[in-house]
């Protein structure tokens, strides 16, 4: 007779267990890849850890830190947008055309010509977000092919106006004030970007729009048989995140003084990295303002560092790339 042995089989960790693990993994990702790169670059990086550099970082961050703001509003509700370096070089090109031309007509007007041109620049974020937002949500193209086909039309536009030089003649106060002016001693990007940290902040956590962006990027179907107009909240997400990436590039242009057409290329990949990195999910549902302001400052620490150090700028995009991935391996359950 054949004796048949029992084999007592290992019962894998419960769903409880597993998940609780998964999100204290998720929590340590931002903190650690922080500690080590700080450690590292204080180490490696001569005058890294002095307060002027430190301040440095923070006035260089804005800029990145706004477009990932947008993204994050359209990640969570489950998007994602490779346009908004489009976006915010059009805006630059378009602005300051505008503005050029108001200056040349009304040397007095300044002002006039400032307003005119941001108008024109919130205007190109506000149009072709709702034309990506449009395209995912009532057209059904996937977000990545919409945001990457309508990046290559505007880039396109952009050379084609400027011919592919800068714009120059903008009106001298835009610089002073929007590119290096400082309000009590903080400077002024630095407090526009403070401001949309707050109201993007509230706008997530506090208001009905944010509770339907969550829901909506954490299952769809669920959010349309709840009620919730998903459609119109994918459209709306993705105009928010086109104007704030003009705001960038308005801010881009006071601060070179000039309009450029190269103002947002890596702009995508650093924001999404930026979230990324901050614990945001791909799939829609998850992700936290602040926690994108700290990878934002880690994306900027690391280019920091690595330039103290005397790497080349293609050794810096690679080093983003790995992070970006190192960060994803780390977060999967």
């Amino acid at each position: 007779m054949t004796t048949t042995v029992p084999v007592t089989e290992k019962k894998p960790a419960s769903g409880l267990s597993a998940n609780f693990i998964y999100k204290y993994r998720q929590m340590l990702v931002l903190p650690v890849l922080f500690i080590v790169a700080s450690l590292v670059f204080y180490v490696m990086a001569p005058g890294f850890a002095t307060a002027d550099n430190l301040v440095n970082v923070a006035r260089q961050s804005v800029y990145l830190l706004i477009v990932s703001l947008g993204q994050l509003i359209v990640l969570v509700v489950g998007g994602l947008d490779l346009s908004v370096g489009a976006i915010a070089a059009l805006t630059s090109v378009a602005a300051a055309l505008v503005m050029a031309s108001m200056m040349a007509a009304m040397p007095d007007s300044p002002w006039l010509a400032i307003a005119a041109g941001s108008a024109v620049g919130f205007a190109v974020g506000a149009v072709f977000g709702l034309i990506n937002g449009v395209g995912m949500a009532v057209m059904r193209i996937p977000p990545f092919m919409m945001t990457l086909g309508m990046s290559s039309v505007l880039f396109g536009i952009t050379l084609f106006i400027s011919g592919g030089v800068p714009v120059y003649g903008l009106p001298d106060v835009l610089g002073e004030v929007f590119g290096f002016g400082e309000f009590m001693g903080i400077p002024i990007p630095s407090l526009v970007a403070l401001l949309l940290i707050l109201i993007t902040y509230g706008l997530l956590e506090w208001s009905r729009f944010g509770r339907h962006v969550y829901a909506t990027g954490g299952n769809q179907r669920a959010a349309d048989l709840s009620g919730i107009r998903t459609k119109r909240v994918i459209i709306q997400a993705f105009v928010i995140c086109g104007v704030f990436a003009s705001l960038t590039g308005l801010l881009l242009t006071a601060r070179l003084g000039t309009g450029e057409a190269n103002v947002g290329v890596t702009l995508p990949l650093e924001s999404i990295a930026a979230c990324v990195i901050a614990g945001v999910s791909l799939a829609g549902g998850v992700g936290r303002v602040f926690a994108v302001v700290v990878g934002t400052l880690l994306i900027m620490l690391v280019q920091n560092g690595l330039n103290l150090m005397q790497v080349g700028a293609y050794a810096s995009t690679m080093t983003i790339g790995l992070i970006l991935i190192l960060a994803m391996a780390l977060s999967r359950k």
